[in-house]
C-alpha cells in the first residue's frame, strides 16, 4: 500500500496549478539599448544635416560676396582707363563714357566741367591711353560699396610736342552698387 501512494506522488508538474513568476515591469534590456542608439543616430543625422546647411548658406554667400567684389574691381579698372583714355578727336565720346559709370558729387561736378574739360583737350589736341597694371579693393567693402586702389599708367601725346615719358598714377576709385548694377 505504499507502493501506492508513491505512484500518487509522482505527479506532473504541468498537471499543477502553480501560479508562474510575475512578469516583470522592467522592459528588456535589448530594446532599450536598441531605442536610444536610434534616436542618438536621428539626433546626429539632424545635426549633421544643420550644419551641412548652414555650411552650404555661408559657401554660397561668401561665393556671392567674391562674385560681386570682383564686380567691383572690374567697374574700377574700368572707371580708371576711362578716365585716363582720352582723344581730342573723339573727346565728346569719351566724356560720355565717364560720366555713364560716375554717380554722387564727382558726377555732378565732371558733368559741369565737362564743355571747358572738352575745350581744352581739343585745343591742345592730346590724346592719352591708361592701362591697369594692378588693382585691388581695399578692405571695408559692403554689399552695395567698395573702394578701389588702381595703378594706371598713362602714357599722353599732343601733337606738335615731343613724346613724353609714360607717367604712373593711383587712383582710388569708389564704386557704388546704383539701382541693381554696381
Amino acid at each position: 500500500d505504499a507502493a501506492d501512494t508513491d505512484d500518487d506522488a509522482e505527479v506532473d508538474d504541468d498537471d499543477l496549478d502553480v501560479p508562474a513568476e510575475p512578469a516583470s515591469q522592467e522592459p528588456a534590456a535589448g530594446p532599450s539599448h536598441i531605442r536610444l542608439a536610434l534616436i542618438a543616430g536621428i539626433v546626429a543625422v539632424l545635426a549633421l544635416g544643420g550644419l551641412t546647411g548652414w555650411l552650404g548658406y555661408r559657401a554660397n554667400e561668401s561665393k556671392q560676396m567674391d562674385r560681386q567684389r570682383q564686380t567691383f574691381l572690374e567697374v574700377g579698372r574700368q572707371g580708371a582707363i576711362n578716365l585716363t583714355t582720352l582723344d581730342y578727336e573723339h573727346i565728346d565720346a569719351d566724356v560720355q563714357r565717364i560720366l555713364d559709370l560716375a554717380t554722387g558729387t564727382f558726377y555732378d561736378d565732371f558733368q559741369q566741367r565737362a564743355p571747358s574739360f572738352t575745350d581744352v583737350v581739343r585745343q591742345v589736341k592730346s590724346k592719352s591711353v591708361g592701362t591697369v597694371t594692378e588693382a585691388a579693393l581695399e578692405a571695408g567693402d559692403t554689399a552695395t560699396q567698395a573702394e578701389g586702389l588702381v595703378a594706371v599708367t598713362v602714357k599722353s601725346v599732343i601733337v606738335g610736342q615731343p613724346e613724353q615719358q609714360p607717367r604712373a598714377w593711383r587712383m582710388r576709385i569708389l564704386v557704388q552698387k546704383v539701382q541693381g548694377e554696381p
